[in-house]
């Protein structure tokens, strides 16, 4: 490979990065809509949503690795179950701390996601955090605090959660980017396997019935399964702080799609702020391509 081929592939590596990750924000966003059709409480539709995301991702790894399933969980490691156990934490924490704060305060705070991200990463593999990278996220946690207005009062136990969902995703994506030379697709499946068996005992399986499967097929296969499919081949190529920033488009588009297809008009502070939000992440993707990895095709060791 020439010189002049090295940035251009970087280049390439990047854009599709974002690209992914952008497409994996895109999946998630489509959340609000499809739950407002579910007719089941909050443990039956985690389980059905992660029972069908389970089978989708278990099939996305199945052609990916040309039948090699078996190895591809193997070859995960301890990495994996990592990353596993940071997607079902997250997702699971989400859930309770839904049941003790506000959505817009959880969404709030889950907006430090990417700072965590970038200092995780300059911990463990030395990304620099440029003052790009400081003006991007500032912009972001204000273009999301206008969004969400005044979150409210917060609890306790709500924001604690909160937090605990934003640092148990900042970790995931820190993770993924570290072992850049696994794909951890069998690990966002294994994280799945994990939610039916930690809400099973509190879910009704049996009131899975009639419109509710098709929706939860939805949810299962084209936003959760789906979207870790993406996020888990951008995260390889892009800095974690790009793609804690880009995943931020989730909170933009959730409201839109709300808007077009149930008539919810977002108000203007939310449009501005969203707006204030794509700029930020604008700002964080033209920054310039991640160095390239070494020939092994992975990040350096932590630190």
């Amino acid at each position: 490979m020439t010189t002049a081929t090295v940035p251009r592939e970087g280049s390439r590596r990047q854009r599709r990065g974002q690209i992914c990750v952008a497409l994996a924000a895109v999946a998630w966003s489509t959340a609000g809509v499809l739950q407002r059709q579910l007719t089941l409480d909050a443990s039956t539709q985690v389980l059905g949503r992660a029972a069908f995301a389970a089978a989708a991702l278990l099939a996305y790894v199945a052609v990916a690795e040309r039948g090699g399933v078996v190895q591809a969980f193997r070859s995960i490691g301890v990495a994996g179950v990592a990353v596993a156990l940071c997607v079902a934490t997250a997702s699971g924490s989400f859930i309770a701390a839904l049941n003790h704060t506000s959505v817009a305060r959880v969404l709030f705070i889950l907006a430090v996601a990417p700072v965590l991200a970038a200092l995780l990463a300059r911990l463990m593999l030395g990304e620099p955090i440029t003052r790009r990278t400081v003006v991007a996220m500032a912009l972001a946690l204000a273009g999301v605090a206008l969004m969400l207005g005044a979150p409210g009062e917060g609890s306790l136990s709500g924001d604690g959660l909160s937090l605990v969902v934003a640092l148990a995703f900042a970790l995931m994506i820190v993770i993924t980017r570290w072992r850049r030379d696994v794909s951890m697709a069998p690990a966002t499946c294994l994280s799945q396997a994990i939610l039916v068996a930690a809400f099973l005992p509190f879910a009704s399986p049996g009131a899975i019935v009639g419109h509710d499967v098709v929706w939860l097929a939805a949810l299962g296969i084209g936003q959760i399964g789906l979207g870790f499919a993406l996020l888990t081949v951008g995260a390889r190529l892009i800095p974690a702080v790009q793609v804690g920033l880009i995943t931020l488009l989730e909170v933009v588009l959730g409201p839109v799609w709300v808007w077009l297809a149930l008539d919810e008009r977002p108000s203007t502070l939310t449009l501005v702020g969203g707006a204030v939000v794509i700029v930020a992440i604008v700002i964080q993707t033209r920054a310039a391509p991640p160095p390239q990895p070494d020939e092994e095709g992975a990040l350096p060791a932590p630190h």
